[in-house]
């Protein structure tokens, strides 16, 4: 599977980049067939705190499953998204056996 981080608005260092593929990969034990991944990493301004916002969108052969999450870190929302899309990948395998 391949993965693709866009950043907006910002530089995401090594570290970050290497936990978000991480938590990606470890999605291929629910279903064995993604073929792509792409994540967008954007700030968003809300008062006083800046949150971090994660959206994954992941390409299964026919259908695209995308997961939205906002926390305080970057690691917190990639959680969310990846346990989202995990109850997602568990769902569609299900109805592909049936």
């Amino acid at each position: 599977m391949s993965v693709t981080i866009n950043n907006v608005g910002f530089s995401a260092d090594e570290k970050l980049k290497g936990f978000i593929e991480t938590k990606l990969n470890k999605l291929n034990r629910y279903f064995n067939r993604i073929t792509n991944s792409t994540v967008y990493l954007k700030l968003e301004n809300s008062g006083q705190v800046r949150d971090k916002v994660v959206e994954v969108t992941v390409s299964v052969p026919g259908k695209v499953l995308v997961s939205k999450a906002e926390d305080k870190t970057f690691e917190g929302a990639v959680d969310e998204c990846t346990s989202s899309l995990e109850r997602q990948l568990k769902k569609y395998k299900e109805k592909m056996v049936n």
